[in-house]
């Protein structure tokens, strides 16, 4: 019985770092799959090693020390997850062309309940939230593995570069000049293009935008739409390397070979801290509502400056807690993780 106890303690210590380290393991790996998977690996290799850890460290370090190898391991094989956009350039809609490429290659979404755990302090909590934006997201990963722990580490999660040297087995010089250059390029990305300016919680400004545009979109009023779009605004729909550009493109394409999304319903969820939206396009056979995409919205100015499509709904309803189906008299408006 005591031994039962013990164990049952030890999984109740390791399983309430979870979502942290799903947070950190995504950050590093631009999966949420593969996040998972590593966060199992490492609360496994813990479990098993438990009797060794002595104490020289916080059960919470010792997580981290192994959840960094775990994911430098996983990068070791090469390869770095993207956006459309880091890809190819934009293409015209008379040259729209849906060319599929392999999961892996895409940076992916992620349910914010599965890697934001509750904090008490709010800066802590909008820290967290923009370090999961996709903008961000995306410019972790032309990091190179190492430089990329250093900076969610020290920058994310707020660690002395003496804890961040001890856990990488380095030096503290060698954290600070990993930690300078990779805010170095992350400004570069920066003055790039902007991750767009969301508010935690959305100001009264973004809400009426949001609203606007489910009306817009559920009636198909590419009027409407057009006016919501920054002259800017991309859109991407993974695992599809085809991105538009501008009001005109997007409209055109969702008129034209996207035009079976036409009477469509969305579902509000929590992706990437970021409005998000579930959406369902009609089923002519059943008359109710298919999955169909991911949406993850970015705004800036009162505009929406990204619509980013993840049509993978096999893996990404589930993953969201999302029904594979709504009926006709559903709206499913709860809003979902």
């Amino acid at each position: 019985m005591g031994e039962d106890t013990a164990t049952a303690g030890i999984d109740a210590a390791l399983e309430k770092h979870r979502t942290e380290l799903t947070g950190y393991c995504y950050r590093m790996l631009g999966s949420s799959f593969e996040a998972e998977d590593a966060v199992q690996d490492t609360l496994v290799r813990a479990w098993r090693g438990h009797e060794r850890f002595e104490g020289r460290s916080s059960l919470r370090s010792w997580l981290y020390r192994i959840a960094t190898n775990v994911c430098l391991d996983m990068l070791a094989a090469g390869g770095k997850r993207a956006r459309p956009m880091d890809l190819t350039d934009a293409t015209p809609l008379a040259r729209a062309a849906l060319s599929p490429r392999p999961d892996h290659t895409w940076l992916e979404p992620v349910p914010d309940a599965r890697v934001l755990p509750t904090v008490a302090d709010p800066a802590e909590a909008a820290v967290a939230k923009e370090s999961i934006r996709l903008a961000f997201m995306a410019a972790l990963q032309r990091l190179p593995p190492r430089q990329r722990a250093v900076l969610i580490l020290r920058e994310v999660l707020a660690w002395r570069a003496s804890e961040v040297a001890e856990l990488l087995d380095t030096s503290v010089a060698s954290v600070n000049s990993a930690l300078q250059r990779a805010r170095a390029t992350l400004a570069e990305r920066a003055a790039a293009g902007g991750a767009g300016e969301v508010s935690d919680p959305l100001d009264e400004e973004q809400q009426r935008l949001l609203e606007r545009y489910v009306k817009a979109f559920e009636g198909y009023d590419m009027a409407a739409l057009t006016a919501l779009l920054h002259e800017d605004a991309v859109m991407t729909m993974p695992p599809f390397d085809l991105w538009l550009r501008g009001p005109a493109d997007i409209t055109g394409f969702m008129s034209t070979i996207g035009a079976s999304c036409a009477a469509s319903r969305l579902v509000p969820v929590r992706a990437n801290g970021l409005p998000a939206f579930a959406h369902y396009k009609p089923d002519p056979d059943s008359g109710g509502f298919s999955p169909w995409a991911v949406q993850v919205l970015e705004l800036s100015a009162g505009r929406i400056t990204g619509f980013h499509c993840f049509l993978d709904t096999p893996r990404w309803f589930p993953l969201f807690g999302l029904p594979l189906r709504l009926e006709a008299e559903s709206d499913g408006r709860e809003e979902r993780e």
